[in-house]
């Protein structure tokens, strides 16, 4: 399927908005055609492909003065920012749609809850697959496998698209919809022995038992992690940016 071809073509491009206008409603907050999620859970936030000066200042009614919030869309070019938000941190992604992923459980997969949030937080901390805050671990499903019961590895859910709600609005009556598999990370002592690919596997597996599509993201220069998406069914679909801006402070 090429992204012309795909009816969630148009959300995916802007996915922030319509996650928040759907499955994830719960975690942030629109304003007009703006949105983000709250500063705990997640530094995204959306706005329209083409944002209007007005567009710009309902994102800044969303957060503080002088925050710092990420905007995700796809493109291969920072925005252009209107007067008095800062461009701080330049961030080249890709999309990568997982249609052609079944996914695959694996017995030695522990489903991580409540109890894991420090050992999640330790292993993303010192990792550093994406940001990961205090809330994030609400976003979905997560996984991992351990060692000597020591959280070595994991995988889980992001942001999600359809048809919960004002998901199916969202994407334009569509339903089924599309996860993010995001967090995926291994311990350096325990890395080339695939267990990330395993856990993506399980992850990608729960989504599409949902009937759902899995699709992630990765830094365009992490030529290592894209190769192994492709080898696993992922195909590049879209170059994204996930900027870091600074808001206005007054």
């Amino acid at each position: 399927m090429t992204s012309s071809d795909d009816p969630l073509d148009a959300v995916l491009r802007n996915p922030v908005p319509a996650a928040l206008t759907g499955p994830q409603r719960a975690f942030g907050a629109v304003r007009g055609a703006a949105a983000r999620f709250h500063p705990e859970v997640c530094p995204f936030a959306g706005l329209p492909l083409d944002p209007t000066g007005d567009d710009w200042a309902d994102l800044a009614a969303l957060c503080d003065p002088g925050s710092e919030v990420v905007v995700v869309r796809a493109g291969d070019v920072p925005p252009v920012l209107p007067a008095g938000w800062e461009l701080v941190q330049r961030f080249a992604g890709v999309q990568m749609d997982g249609a052609a992923v079944p996914g695959e459980p694996d017995v030695d997969a522990v489903e991580l809850g409540p109890a894991d949030h420090a050992a999640m937080a330790e292993l993303t901390g010192r990792t550093r697959p994406g940001p990961w805050l205090d809330r994030t671990a609400e976003l979905g499903r997560y996984v991992g496998f351990r060692h000597d019961g020591r959280l070595i590895a994991m995988a889980g859910e992001r942001m999600r698209i359809g048809p919960d709600g004002g998901g199916a609005a969202a994407t334009g009556g569509v339903t089924g919809g599309v996860t993010e598999i995001s967090a995926v990370c291994t311990d350096p002592e325990f890395r080339g022995k695939g267990l990330a690919r395993r856990l993506v596997n399980v992850v990608a597996a729960g989504i599409v038992a949902r009937g759902e599509r899995p699709v992630l993201h990765a830094s365009a220069a992490n030529e290592g992690a894209i190769r192994l998406y492709r080898a696993m069914g992922f195909t590049l679909t879209r170059a994204m940016r996930f900027d870091l801006l600074r808001t206005p402070t007054v």
